[in-house]
C-alpha cells in the first residue's frame, strides 16, 4: 500500500468514527487504532472497489469474535458478554488479534460483503406498502426485494411494529407474540395513512448477488457480525427474524442481474397483482455508470409492467427530479424512501418519508409527486 492510499483510508477510518458509529465507543475506538496502523490499513486492499468501506473491516473483526477465538481482545465485545471498555491496551491487542486472524481477515475482505439485512427498516416498508395498495388500488402485492442478503425483509407482513409519539403509541403489522420480532419505531410528526383497507403480500421473492443461506451457521454468523456490537436489541430481531424465515420458507435466489431476474418474474405475475421493487441501502454499491444503467432499465420496467418502485437510500441518490424535502431538526443520519412509477410517458414520483437508516425513528412526508419527462 502506497502511502497517499494509507493516508486515504486513514482518513476513512477518521471519518467514520466521528460520523457513522459515535454511540459506539468500541466501534470509534477500533476505528481510530486502525487509523494509526498501516498494517491494518493495508487489509482493505483485499476488498473489492465497491465493498471497500470501514464498515467491512469491523464485521470481519466482529465475526471472528463471534466464532468464538480466545483472545483478550474479544473482552472488549458486549457481544459475546464481554465488559472491557475500550482503553490504552486495546490497539495492540487489536493487532495482536488481527495478526492470529490474518488469513480469515483476508478471506471475508475479498469474499463479503456488508449485508446487515435490517428488519427494522420494514416499520417503515409496512406504511409504504400499505400506501402503494392504496395508490394503486390492488390489495394484491408483490414484493421483489432486490439486494435481499437473507430475505428477511420479505417477512415485513409478519413482524409487529409500535409508533411511539410524544403522548401515545399505536400499532400496525401482525400481532405481537413472545417470539415475534417486534420493532419499536418513534414518530417525528404524525403518520397519515390512507384507508387502504385489507393489503397481502400474495407474490413475494428476493434477489441477491451473494444471498444468506439461513440455514448456515456461518452465513448467518455474518449477519450477526455486521450489527454493531453494542445493540442487544437488533441482535435478538435478528436471531427472531432468521427462526421465522427457516419457517416461512419464502424465495430467494442468487442473481448477478437481478434485474433479468426481475423482469422474467414480473412477466409471470397475475394482472390483478401490483408489482413492487424495493431496495435499501443497495444503491450506494453501485458505480456510476452502473446506476444510470440501472435507473433507465428499471424505468423501462415501469412503463412495460407497472412496476412501483420504493427506494430506501442516502439522500443523495435520490431521484434527480425529487427536491431534498425538509428534515425534522432533532433527525440525523438519514435514509430517505422514494416512490417512482410510469404515468403514460411521464414518471411520478414522491417523495414519502425520512428514517433512521435503522427503523428507530420515521418522518413520514406525503410530498406531492413529480412529473419528469
Amino acid at each position: 500500500m502506497d502511502k497517499h492510499t494509507q493516508t486515504r483510508w486513514a482518513e476513512q477510518f477518521r471519518r467514520f468514527a466521528a460520523l457513522e458509529c459515535p454511540q459506539d465507543p468500541l466501534y470509534v475506538a477500533i476505528c481510530q487504532a486502525v487509523a494509526e496502523q498501516p498494517e491494518l490499513l493495508a487489509l482493505m486492499v483485499h476488498a473489492p472497489a465497491t465493498q471497500a468501506k470501514p464498515n467491512l473491516l469491523l464485521a470481519a473483526l466482529h465475526e471472528r469474535v463471534l466464532a468464538g477465538i480466545k483472545h483478550p481482545f474479544a473482552g472488549y465485545y458486549p457481544s459475546v458478554d464481554g465488559t472491557r471498555l475500550p482503553d490504552e491496551q486495546l490497539p495492540a491487542l487489536l493487532q495482536d488479534f488481527a495478526r492470529s486472524q490474518a488469513a480469515e481477515l483476508r478471506i471475508h475482505m475479498q469474499t463479503r460483503g456488508t449485508q446487515t439485512n435490517e428488519i427494522g427498516r420494514c416499520a417503515i416498508l409496512w406504511p409504504a406498502l400499505q400506501q402503494i395498495a392504496a395508490m394503486s388500488g390492488k390489495p394484491d402485492l408483490a414484493l421483489f426485494d432486490l439486494g435481499s442478503s437473507a430475505g428477511l425483509n420479505l417477512g415485513v407482513d409478519a413482524y409487529h411494529y409500535r409508533y411511539l409519539t410524544h403522548d401515545a403509541s399505536f400499532c400496525l403489522g401482525a400481532d405481537p407474540q413472545p417470539q415475534r420480532p417486534s420493532m419499536d419505531c418513534r414518530l417525528l410528526g404524525e403518520l397519515v395513512l390512507p384507508a387502504a383497507g385489507r393489503w397481502r403480500l400474495s407474490h413475494r421473492l428476493g434477489a441477491d448477488p451473494a444471498p444468506i443461506d439461513i440455514h448456515d451457521a456461518a452465513a448467518t454468523r455474518w449477519l450477526a457480525a455486521c450489527l454493531w456490537p453494542h445493540d442487544r436489541v437488533r441482535a435478538q430481531r435478528l436471531q427472531q427474524a432468521l427462526t421465522q424465515a427457516r419457517q416461512s420458507q419464502h424465495a430467494l435466489q442468487q442473481a448477478d442481474d437481478c434485474l433479468a431476474l426481475l423482469e422474467a418474474w414480473l412477466r409471470e405475475l397475475p394482472a390483478q397483482v401490483q408489482p413492487v421493487l424495493f431496495n435499501s441501502w443497495v444503491l450506494a454499491y453501485f458505480e456510476p455508470a452502473a446506476l444510470a444503467e440501472f435507473r433507465q432499465r428499471v424505468a423501462s420496467l415501469q412503463r412495460q409492467y407497472g412496476l412501483i418502485w420504493l427506494s430506501a437510500e442516502a439522500p443523495a441518490l435520490r431521484p434527480s427530479g425529487i427536491a431534498m424535502p425538509d428534515l425534522a431538526r432533532n433527525a440525523t443520519a438519514s435514509t430517505l424512501w422514494t416512490l417512482q412509477w410510469a404515468d403514460g410517458n411521464a414518471t411520478r414520483q414522491v417523495a414519502l418519508a425520512w428514517s433512521h437508516p435503522h427503523g428507530a425513528w420515521l418522518q413520514w412526508l406525503g410530498s406531492p409527486a413529480v412529473a419528469v419527462n
